[in-house]
């Protein structure tokens, strides 16, 4: 083989060799947009499914009514209903001679509790879980005002307990489960009138 053929096949070896890469490029490439299409969709059919929920308070009954209303394909669904505080309060300094950080997190800062150990609820009154829920179906869940601390002292510390709250509404997340279905987690801000509060921000995506 001559100088000239040698450096042909030479050429033609490099002109492969750059030509697979290339291929392996544009086929990785590929497979990355079909991913994130594929991703993007799924994303979407996951937000368009999330459980359409609906809350309301019966104060003067010291109930939180829960509806389902859709959609039916998802079948039964479970809920975990966590009150949430007025504000994250783990960020909140500890005082010298306040209330320590483990005070504060066993402190429900709102106006409502769950009623410890009725319906599944923790003893703090903090988290609940009602049976599972189809289309259509609704559960009723027993609350209580919430409990002033002990630093809120004096007589009238339970009356600034309360006025603190008296027309603030009951926060909560609603982390939801359906089987085949990656979880859902909703919050809500439910109003001390008696109105339903509809399915709320739909929270991670």
């Amino acid at each position: 083989m001559g100088i000239a053929d040698t450096s042909i096949a030479a050429a033609s070896a490099a002109f492969s060799g750059f030509a697979a890469i290339a291929a392996w490029r544009a086929s990785k490439e590929a497979n990355d947009t079909a991913s994130s299409v594929a991703q993007i969709e799924r994303d979407r059919w996951h937000k368009e499914l999330t459980p359409q929920l609906r809350l309301k308070l019966e104060a003067q009954q010291g109930m939180l009514y829960v509806r389902f209303d859709g959609p039916a394909s998802l079948g039964k669904i479970d809920v975990q209903l966590t009150v949430r505080d007025d504000f994250d309060r783990s960020r909140v300094p500890a005082l010298p001679g306040g209330a320590t950080p483990e005070q504060i997190a066993q402190t429900i800062w709102g106006p409502y509790r769950f009623r410890p150990g009725i319906d599944g609820a923790d003893q703090l009154g903090r988290t609940v879980t009602p049976p599972p829920l189809e289309a259509d179906d609704r559960t009723r869940l027993a609350i209580d005002p919430s409990l002033r601390p002990s630093w809120y002292e004096g007589a009238d510390g339970g009356r600034r307990w309360r006025d603190q709250y008296r027309t603030a509404r009951f926060r909560l997340w609603a982390d939801c489960e359906a089987e085949g279905h990656r979880p859902w987690r909703l919050s809500f801000e439910v109003p001390q009138d008696g109105a339903w509060a509809q399915t709320g921000r739909l929270v991670g995506t």
